[in-house]
């Protein structure tokens, strides 16, 4: 290339008008044209573009507001000046008239965009418009002595290793064969080169304005192939030479070469600047945006080298850094324009893909995330990210929110379809109905929105769902692998997702950490997400409305990482203000307490109490803004995703069990079965991310920190917490407990959630929280986390025999350490067993099992005795506790004895397998489905069942609650439940029941008849219950004599030192005595007034009370045992209470009147008789 770039400025330039816009006159020539422009006409006129930049930035709309350094003017004036003599129709305005210039552009062009630049202070570094000046002839450096020359090598070895350039003159010979490894660049002058920093420019814009096919270009090895990508390995390969330089033993005489370094590093960043606000500048710089984008990727993903984010001296002097200050210097606008480019490119690419293992043409999700994490690098970078279109989902109730997107469908092709057979065309209309069915639309702010059209949705969405078949093959033909084998195919997927959602944090937290707005944004945008998405529980989410269970697991993680300076310091935790979920502004509709997706609070206030009390926004004032929102929006993502997802993994397991039950009662073969393969596939693939220890791990050390916190708060604050912070604490470690989740749970801290769940059981809180489902959950933890494995008989329990243990108290359970617990725990389940029979049917009966086995353990504890005790005084809550026992133990035993037979006579059927299978199918069918119903129902039944009569046994041998069940509401119906589950036992020849595998059902006839004859030898020496037998319908001298035979014959109740056989014994005779004196009072009442008799029983009543309800008398026992299953009052249906009732005082006195009348008149008439 021969004469100065000016020249060729001027030759590109040549004939045309000298008009501003040089660009249309450029265009207009280039189109008259007749012959098509060679690689050399469109080279130079690149560079005379740039020369034209350089000299005049209005000829592309680029205005110069900032201040130039005063000795960069002044020795840029006289490169100018010196110039001035090489120019042809060109030239370039002083220093001096330059401003005035820009001024004049600014008002005469409104149309043009104004791209501010800032001045580099180094001695013609670069041209003041931030487009880097070619034109500046270079000052000649006189090297005349040894030292010169030396120098001048030194320069051109680091011109080697920085630029990849030898320079030649246009005289020189072309590079020779054996330098491979150097582009060669040819400059102006006809002398030797030479390298300064004041041509350092030229050398760059000759070696950019090469064309792609130049034959010099093919270096070996190759150079970067792309624009950005040469200018950032020469931004780094020039940090590395000045580093080596500064650390050289003659750093004192390298400042020049450092300088020289720094002038590669500047220009470096000026060229990439320059590419990407002109795009055409260079040929190399088309794509710039997508350029940029794929560096972003490879600075994570590639080698250090390669890096544009890695700084040698911090990542403030990276190459990306320093681009995104020289780009915003320019204009905020074009910065983010650029910006929104960028993340254009990731944004497309992450759409097209659907999991974690999947790898659009060798960009994985992991690689284009962490591109995004390098381009969040720079806070100005992230901070423009989340406020492009593609950051956040509409406003809520905005019209484009209401907008409706429908998917295009994938119909099938019906090319063949009208000439095949009727067949073929009904089955291909049913393919078309079918797919229009599943093809729903959804709104613009809703789940599906969120993941398809915004950025942070494109990340979070995906991972491992297990319907996808890139995530089930893994597990393919499941029933014939090894747990060994699954166990390797679901540690290699959890460590792919372990290593995607810890990159996924990064992005997050390098947008959080962007500035106040950047974290106001990513904020809102949680919000948005956990709004949308609030119809997650349900048993089937709407996939119209909601999200993928995959996208809320992976906030949930980000979250919980965000959470982890917090979790880890109790200091910070205090930090939290409870205030935030009372003000609707602050938690932006996430807590609302009125409307379809209203959070439930613990306390049972109503809904309008609680919206009156809703905090302005300038009235919550917290001390840190940012850890409240994180630690309330993390507990609702918890509830969303892994607290939902872990139930319907369970309902999961749970299928797969029934499943197997049914192909197995069938005589099929599971491992043969497609449809049982499809299901524990599913299962497994679905562990992968459910069951991901670390994801475990992390959930349970937050809600350990969440009841530290919680426990803190006073009555009336922990009143309006949200009802699902609780419940989700319990669930997920009650959900650990019953996996194999022994790895994520050592070495955790479980006493905050022991001391929050006795503190909500506790009296003092039995009336804040009130949703009976939740109080029978925390019985449930109670039962499952901390009762010791030997004491819970809980074979399913996986738990370390650490975890019940305080180590604190020397590794003690909390059970018996905590002081709450020995305080308040025993009278709190002894409430909560009455409490949960509103849980329904089958739900109590687990429930109350649990609370039975803890009973029992408390029961055993000296420390727990004092509580038992403080029990009696409370004789109200005791009678409804006893009450509850009497009717459970009434119902379960009779449901036992009516389904044992039936499932004996089933079993009995099944085994004679001749006459099984000669019975149809569908007979088969329904006596199977029945059959299952019932050994469900005796499972649940029995272990209930043994439990409370153990129970009764235990608590009665305390002489003070004995004697509440001796009361005269109580007495009557005891003996009746005990006679009652005799008579199943004995009378109906239970003990000869008999059943395949009795065990599995928990059926031990015998040990129900030891425990049963233990409560009767215990009572038997009272009055009360001696009379009481007598009284009642069910007693039979005979079935108690059996009774008697058969403990004594199976050695049941062995003789200690409580004589329990002797007492039991003696019972019939001591019945037979009280059979006398009720048949003496009978006789006496027998013709008592009608208004002396109780209204419901017709039995003469000792103790009248009047119903202020319904204006009745009736007897205090029976109105009493009433209530205790029916609040209402018998008469006319109205809420009724035993406080409520009031002593019929008048009619007493009537009634004692009366039977002292009678009682005289008998013995009067005795005496006349003797």
């Amino acid at each position: 290339m021969s004469g100065f770039l000016p020249d060729l400025a001027s030759w590109a330039l040549r004939g045309q008008s000298n008009n501003e816009n040089n660009e249309e006159n450029e265009g207009n020539a280039e189109s008259s044209s007749s012959e098509p422009a060679s690689a050399a006409d469109i080279r130079a006129k690149r560079l005379a573009r740039m020369s034209r930049l350089s000299s005049d930035p209005s000829s592309n709309g680029i205005n110069v507001d900032a201040k130039p350094n005063p000795e960069a003017s002044a020795k840029g004036d006289t490169e100018i000046n010196a110039m001035e003599s090489d120019k042809d129709e060109t030239s370039l305005p002083s220093g001096a008239n330059k401003e005035e210039e820009v001024a004049d552009m600014d008002t005469s062009n409104d149309d043009a965009k104004t791209v501010p630049m800032e001045v580099d202070s180094k001695p013609a570094a670069t041209a003041p418009t931030g487009v880097p000046s070619v034109g500046a002839k270079k000052a000649k450096v006189s090297n005349s002595s040894s030292d010169g020359s030396k120098e001048a090598k030194k320069r051109e070895l680091l011109l080697k290793k920085t630029l990849g350039v030898v320079l030649a003159s246009s005289s020189a010979k072309p590079r020779s064969s054996s330098d491979k490894a150097h582009v060669t660049i040819n400059l102006e002058d006809d002398g030797p080169p030479t390298i300064s920093i004041q041509n350092i420019a030229e050398i760059l814009a000759a070696r950019l304005s090469l064309p792609s096919d130049d034959a010099t270009l093919r270096t070996s090895p190759p150079q970067k192939s792309t624009l950005l990508g040469y200018l950032a390995s020469a931004h780094y390969k020039a940090g590395v030479e000045r580093k080596n330089l500064l650390q050289s033993n003659d750093s004192s005489k390298s400042g020049e070469l450092v300088e020289l370094l720094e002038e590669i590093q500047s220009q470096s960043v000026s060229y990439a600047a320059s590419s990407l606000l002109v795009p055409d500048l260079f040929e190399g710089g088309k794509d710039g945006s997508t350029h940029l984008a794929q560096l972003l990727q490879s600075s994570s993903s590639g080698a250090l080298t390669d890096s544009i984010t890695f700084g040698v001296r911090g990542s403030g002097s990276s190459f990306y850094s320093l681009l995104c200050e020289e780009l915003r210097s320019q204009d905020e606008e074009v910065f983010r324009d650029i910006i929104g480019k960028v993340v254009s490119c990731f944004v497309k690419k992450l759409a097209s893909l659907e999991t974690i293992l999947d790898s659009g043409s060798g960009e994985g999700p992991l690689v284009l995330v962490s591109g995004l994490t390098a381009l969040c690098s720079n806070k100005k970078a992230a901070a423009m990210v989340t406020v492009l279109p593609c950051f956040l989902l509409p406003a809520e109730n905005s019209d484009k929110a209401k907008e409706k997107v429908t998917p295009p469908m994938n119909m099938p092709n019906m090319d063949n379809a009208s000439t095949g057979s009727a067949q073929q065309q009904r089955f291909f209309r049913m393919m078309q109905q079918a797919m229009m069915s599943q093809t729903r639309g959804y709104l613009r702010r809703s789940g599906p929105a969120l993941e398809k059209e915004t950025l942070l949705g494109l990340v979070m969405r995906l991972g491992l769902p297990p319907e996808n078949p890139s995530v089930s093959a893994s597990f393919t033909n499941a029933t014939n692998r090894t747990r060994m084998d699954i166990k390797k195919g679901t540690d290699g997927l959890r460590s792919q997702m372990r290593v995607y959602q810890e990159a996924v944090h990064g992005l997050v937290r390098g947008l959080v950490t962007a500035g106040a707005d950047a974290r106001t944004n990513v904020m809102q945008w949680i919000a948005d997400a956990l709004t949308v998405n609030a119809g997650a529980t349900a048993m089937r989410p709407d996939k119209s409305k909601c999200s993928h269970p995959q996208t809320l697991l992976n906030l949930t993680a980000a979250l919980l990482k965000l959470c982890e300076p917090f979790i880890a310091n109790p200091a910070k935790s205090k930090l939290i203000d409870p205030r935030f979920v009372s003000c609707s502004a602050a938690h932006r509709g996430v807590f609302n307490i009125q409307g379809d997706d209203a959070v439930s609070r613990l306390s049972d206030e109503s809904s309008e109490d609680m919206a009156n009390a809703d905090i302005p926004l300038k009235d919550y004032n917290p001390k840190n803004a940012f850890i409240p929102q994180c630690y309330f929006y993390t507990s609702r993502a918890l509830h969303l995703g892994l607290i939902a997802s872990s139930s319907h993994h369970l309902n999961i397991q749970r299928q797969v069990s029934n499943t197997a039950w049914n192909i197995r009662q069938r005589n099929g073969d599971i491992t043969s079965d497609p449809q049982f393969n499809h299901i524990l596939t599913h299962q497994y693939a679905n562990e992968a991310t459910i069951m991901s220890p670390e994801l475990l791990s992390d959930g349970l050390r937050f809600f350990s920190m969440s009841s530290g916190y919680l426990q803190e708060l006073t009555q009336e604050q922990l009143g309006l917490m949200p009802e699902h912070m609780v419940d989700d604490a319990c669930e997920l470690t009650s959900f650990c407990t019953k996996m194999d989740a022994k790895g994520v749970m050592v070495g955790l801290e479980f006493g905050n959630l022991f001391g929050l769940v006795v503190k909500l059981l506790s009296p003092d809180f039995a009336k804040t929280v009130r949703n009976y489902n939740l109080r029978a959950k925390l019985g449930d933890v109670l039962y499952y986390v901390y009762l010791p494995p030997d004491a819970s008989n809980n074979s399913s329990s996986s738990i370390p025999p650490s975890i019940p243990c305080d180590p604190l108290s020397g590794g003690r359970p909390y059970l018996l350490s905590s002081k709450a617990a020995q305080a308040t725990l025993a009278p709190s389940l002894l409430l909560l067993y009455g409490e949960v029979e509103h849980t329904g049917y089958y739900d109590k009966m687990s429930h109350r099992s649990h609370i039975a086995s803890l009973l029992k353990y408390l029961w055993e504890s000296n420390e727990h005795r004092p509580a038992f005790a403080r029990i009696t005084r409370d004789k109200d809550s005791f009678i409804k506790f006893a009450n509850g026992i009497m009717n459970e133990t009434n119902s379960l035993i009779t449901t036992v004895m009516e389904k044992l037979p039936d499932i004996r006579r089933v079993q009995v059927q099944m085994a004679n397998t001749a006459t099984w299978n000669a019975m149809p199918e569908e007979e088969r069918e329904v006596i199977t489905s029945r059959h299952e119903e019932n050994e469900h129902e005796v499972k649940r039944a029995l272990p209930l069942c043994n439990k409370t009569l153990q129970m009764l046994g235990y608590l009665n041998t305390d002489e003070s609650i004995r004697k509440l069940f001796l009361l005269q509401e109580m007495c009557p119906r005891l003996v009746n439940m005990l006679l009652h589950v005799l008579t199943k036992l004995v009378g109906a020849k239970g003990l000869e029941l008999k059943v395949d595998n009795p065990e599995n059902y928990n059926f031990r006839p015998k040990e129900m008849l030891r425990d049963l004859c233990s409560i009767f030898a215990c009572f038997a020496p009272c009055d009360e219950f001696q009379i009481d037998c007598a009284k009642s319908g069910y007693y039979s001298a005979e079935l108690l004599n059996k009774s008697i035979q058969t403990c004594r014959r199976l050695n049941l109740l062995a003789a200690g030192n409580n004589n329990d056989m002797e007492a039991f014994a003696s019972l019939p005779s001591m019945v037979q005595s009280a059979t006398l004196k009720v048949q003496s009072d009978e006789e006496l009442t027998a013709d008592a007034p009608d208004e002396f008799l109780d209204p419901l029983m017709c039995t003469f009543m000792k103790d009248p009370v009047f119903l202020p309800t319904s204006k009745k008398i009736i007897d205090r026992s029976t109105i009493t045992q009433h209530l205790l299953n029916d609040p209402h009052d018998p008469f006319n249906r109205k809420d009724l209470t035993m406080d409520m009732v009031t002593p019929a005082t008048e009619l007493r006195e009537k009634i004692s009147r009366w039977l002292e009348e009678k009682r005289i008149g008998l013995v009067n008439k005795e005496k006349e008789g003797l």
